[in-house]
């Protein structure tokens, strides 16, 4: 049984939350140099989905950070010059491309897998690895098509291929077009000195504590786990020599463990008002966000329509430092809708007409209509601040 020691510091509720904000990129002035790139590479991870309302997921990550950032710019900064791939992490993510030798782990546990959802057919994977040498990246399309025409999940041989060699890491998703994956060889896109499985499992997973530890500032045994979906026995295995301490945090009911340096110096600085992501990794974990925040989150696209509370992509307002509210947004041509603004208090009025105004903006919107607010009473108060 592993002992813990004793805590290097004890931490207020406030001052853990402002830790967080710091190392999330939302405390203190942002670095607009170092830009989208930078911000992946102080994430360690962006991730991805198919929700596209007032934006997709990855362009909203930057955009809550740094500001309204040119969306083209956003692509380009995560997908050229070979900076990032696509991998498995916290789910599907953007990872930096340094990254590459830190999920060897994932990749040989998915080469021993013995079983799998779809079967692959004989001789497919050598065809597609044989299509991608010879004709250099392609998407599943290109590759002879994604689909057997039937359900969904009913992929062709060669997608299951692909899909195989990508988790194997023979394969890299370079970027995506039109939402589809551009498939490459790993030995033309990695650079060479990043290619080779040479870290063992316990050296992956070191390095990965560590790097989640950073990018969260501190957290619990499960909060830095679930950040590229560690299992809760890997992290034990190596916490102790992640570089990681132990501290205690006011009204945390579990240990915590957080970066040094966090803990060096005070966070201070501007606070960002923004709309975040339901897929922000500043919310990713739910009961996190409840302990930092005292912030139910919850995303409900998945959840039938007359059993949602907050909305389908319902968007948390961050102003101050603290989650004030939510909005569910919609566009119609030049208008961004708020089909359901959910506040906190009357104090949440000013940010979240802010936080509209800018987003609208942003996304080439000239109007902000408000359809529904969960307290009546600060209807028009919004509305004015619109205004």
């Amino acid at each position: 049984m592993t002992t813990t020691p004793p805590p290097a510091a004890e931490l207020s509720a406030d001052e853990a939350r402002r830790i967080s904000l710091r190392a999330q990129g939302f405390l203190g002035a942002p670095d607009r140099r170092a830009g989208v790139r930078g911000v992946l590479r102080h994430l360690g991870a962006v991730q991805l989905d198919t929700i596209s309302v007032l934006a997709r997921s990855h362009e909203l990550i930057p955009y809550a950070r740094l500001g309204a950032v040119e969306r083209r710019a956003v692509e380009d900064a995560y997908w050229t010059e070979g900076h990032s791939f696509e991998y498995w992490s916290h789910a599907a993510c953007i990872l930096p491309v340094e990254e590459w030798p830190h999920f060897a782990f994932r990749r040989r546990a998915y080469r021993a897998r013995p079983q799998w959802h779809h079967d692959l057919p004989d001789g497919a994977y050598e065809t597609v690895i044989g299509q991608l040498r010879a004709e250099g990246p392609l998407t599943a399309t290109e590759l002879g098509g994604a689909k057997n025409g039937g359900e969904w999940w009913d992929w062709s041989a060669s997608k299951v291929a692909v899909e195989r060699a990508l988790m194997y890491g023979e394969v890299v998703c370079t970027e995506r077009r039109g939402w589809k994956r551009v498939y490459d060889l790993a030995e033309r896109a990695i650079p060479a000195d990043l290619l080779r499985d040479e870290l063992d499992d316990a050296e992956c997973l070191r390095r990965l504590v560590r790097l989640a530890g950073q990018s969260l500032g501190v957290g619990t045994r499960s909060d830095i786990a679930d950040y590229h979906r560690i299992r809760g026995e890997q992290f034990d295995a190596v916490v102790a020599d992640s570089g990681l301490v132990p501290v205690r945090v006011e009204g945390w009911p579990k240990q915590a463990w957080a970066d040094p340096e966090a803990l060096a110096t005070a966070p201070r600085g501007r606070h960002r008002t923004t709309l975040l992501s339901p897929f922000d990794s500043l919310i990713w974990e739910r009961a996190r966000t409840e302990r930092i925040f005292g912030f139910t989150h919850r995303l409900e696209a998945y959840v039938p329509k007359p059993k949602r509370i907050h909305g389908y992509f319902a968007m948390p307002l961050l102003s101050g430092g603290r989650l004030l509210g939510r909005v569910d947004p919609a566009r119609e041509g030049t208008t961004l809708v708020a089909r359901q603004v959910s506040l906190e208090s009357a104090k949440a009025v000013e940010p979240m007409a802010r936080a509209l105004r800018e987003a609208a903006e942003w996304v080439g919107c000239d109007a902000v209509r408000v359809e529904r607010v969960d307290r009546p009473e600060l209807t028009a108060a919004l509305v004015a601040a619109l205004g």
